[in-house]
């Protein structure tokens, strides 16, 4: 979306590089990844005070860990910098934002930000939609998960940009890489189907025993509807990450923020999901962790 504004109201011949930013322990931080010359915008992701940042967008309700980032987010006067904790995704914060800010709209992607307000914010209908990869913007999200790396993201985003999502579903770079994920998606549900358990309102799902790059959360609530938070620890030779959501189709009234709850462990994310990365020799600590987080959802 911003990428698509840069192009129409900036600089239609701009060089655009996109560089991913993660949450993994030896990340170098935001500032690291900025460069010095250019237009440097971060979407989606944590604050920094660098002087070269240009612009910013993010609806992450622990965006403000650096210190004292807060307070110069709140001094910027050049009404290039947003946040909003309220937004379900980034991606409609920046639409709205341009709209309002430039008159700036894309029609075309109206679908686009639609999906990724429903993906980023678990706004589907129900479990089995949700942990389904049938619907072309739930198997771009899966492809991103698995694959989503600097190469794929700089060939993919530009698609995102121009395309529909039924055509970028079935474009070649997305495409092929779906009958693997298929079966994957096939393989940990039922992974996730032996060793997934309910303590009280939590299910709690071990997959630290081999290595696993990504999990749709999802599955968690088609196979125990009744919990209300769902904790899934996996482990890659990067990292031991837990994940920590609140189950959208709960009928019993959150009273926990997730996000809070993961900042303890230096983590974040949002009041209904977010989570925690420990270096991979971490995973003992990891799995304390995942008692202490099942522990503190179960308390009223």
């Amino acid at each position: 979306m911003f990428s698509r504004y840069v192009r129409e109201r900036i600089d239609a011949s701009a060089t655009i590089t996109f560089a991913g930013l993660t949450y993994e322990p030896a990340a170098p931080p935001p500032a690291k990844r900025l460069k010095d010359g250019a237009v440097n915008a971060i979407l989606d992701f944590r604050y920094t005070s660098s002087p070269i940042l240009t612009w910013y967008f993010d609806h992450h309700v622990s965006a403000f860990q650096e210190p004292g980032s807060r307070e110069h987010f709140d001094s910027d006067a050049t009404r290039q910098k947003f946040h909003d904790g309220t937004y379900g995704s980034c991606t409609k914060l920046i639409a709205d934002v341009l709209r309002s800010r430039d008159g700036w709209e894309a029609p075309d992607l109206a679908d686009l930000v639609h999906w990724a307000d429903i993906v980023d914010s678990a706004g589907y209908a129900n479990a089995d939609v949700a942990a389904s990869v049938d619907h072309p913007a739930n198997a771009i999200t899966a492809v991103i998960q698995e694959i989503g790396d600097d190469p794929f993201c700089a060939k993919l985003i530009p698609l995102l940009a121009s395309q529909s999502l039924v055509q970028i579903c079935d474009a070649p770079l997305v495409r092929d890489k779906l009958a693997p994920i298929r079966l994957r998606h096939e393989a940990l549900l039922a992974r996730m189907e032996r060793c997934g358990e309910q303590r009280g309102d939590v299910a709690v799902f071990d997959l630290s025993e081999q290595p696993l790059e990504s999990v749709n959360k999802f599955v968690a609530y088609k196979l125990f509807p009744t919990a209300q938070f769902a904790v899934v620890l996996s482990w890659t030779p990067r990292r031991a990450k837990i994940s920590i959501g609140f189950n959208p189709w709960s009928k019993k009234p959150r009273v926990h923020s997730v996000a809070e709850l993961c900042e303890r462990y230096g983590g974040g994310g949002h009041p209904v999901v977010g989570a925690i990365s420990l270096p991979a020799k971490e995973l003992p600590r990891a799995k304390e962790i995942v008692t202490e987080v099942v522990a503190a959802l179960s308390r009223p």
